[in-house]
């Protein structure tokens, strides 16, 4: 099933073929090679990356989300400003598939901590979802908004006005929720003396709020009503 937040960006395709394709690899989210499936954690649990941004359960959803609006701003900003004009379906399908296929990548340590997978030996989430696509047909354009999400750091450097419009939007999300994540982190060992592990980034907004209105004394407090929040669930 896909999760809801996904499949309301998918609903805003209007290209029916497209949407349908797009809505097909969203519900089965596998990688095919030499007779063997590959699956991964599920996308309404694994987070969009290891260490530096969305690190945390739900991590995936939360930044293919935010992206979304940042990108969706973008083309309102294109057409509205500078009368230029984006095709908007490429734009929400190359944010909803431009990290797909990380959770086939990422596994879960005994200890709650995320590693990689044997697949992440010898493959990269941005060739995996590439080749899917070519296999599966998808538009040259969609692949190459793909290809070109990494910007000066991939394959390709973006070329088309959708596929800049998702690289940018995936940049900035990624620098957002990185640079508060580093900020509460700062805040809390400052606060308290000791980190906070498997901090959000819904989290991190709070604690860097409470700093804003209350000082240190109110990311104390936040800290220990996240505390307290965090031992409730674990029960």
């Amino acid at each position: 099933m896909i999760p809801r937040e996904l499949e309301a960006l998918v609903q805003r395709i209007r290209d029916e073929a497209l949407r349908k394709k797009v809505m097909e690899l969203l519900e089965n989210p596998v990688f095919k090679l030499n007779g063997k499936i590959y699956s991964g954690l599920p996308l309404d649990v694994s987070p969009a990356g290891l260490s530096h941004h969305h690190s945390y359960p739900r991590g995936l959803i939360e930044h293919v989300v935010s992206s979304a609006n940042v990108a969706l701003a973008l083309c309102k900003s294109v057409e509205k400003v500078y009368k230029g004009k984006v095709n908007r379906d490429l734009v929400i399908a190359g944010i909803l598939l431009h990290d797909l296929f990380k959770p086939l990548t990422y596994a879960v340590g005994e200890n709650g901590k995320y590693g990689t997978t044997e697949l992440a030996d010898y493959m990269d989430h941005l060739s995996l979802i590439v080749s899917e696509l070519v296999r599966r047909d998808f538009p040259l354009e969609l692949v190459h908004i793909i290809s070109a999400h990494h910007g000066d750091h991939g394959p390709i450097r973006p070329r088309t006005i959708e596929a800049l419009i998702c690289h940018l939007a995936d940049m900035v999300d990624s620098r957002l929720n990185s640079e508060v994540l580093n900020a509460a982190t700062y805040l809390v060992k400052r606060a308290i003396g000791e980190e906070m592990p498997f901090l959000t980034a819904k989290e991190a907004f709070e604690i860097v709020r409470s700093k804003n209105i209350k000082g240190m004394d109110g990311v104390i407090k936040t800290v220990e009503k996240i505390k307290r929040k965090k031992e409730v669930t674990k029960t």
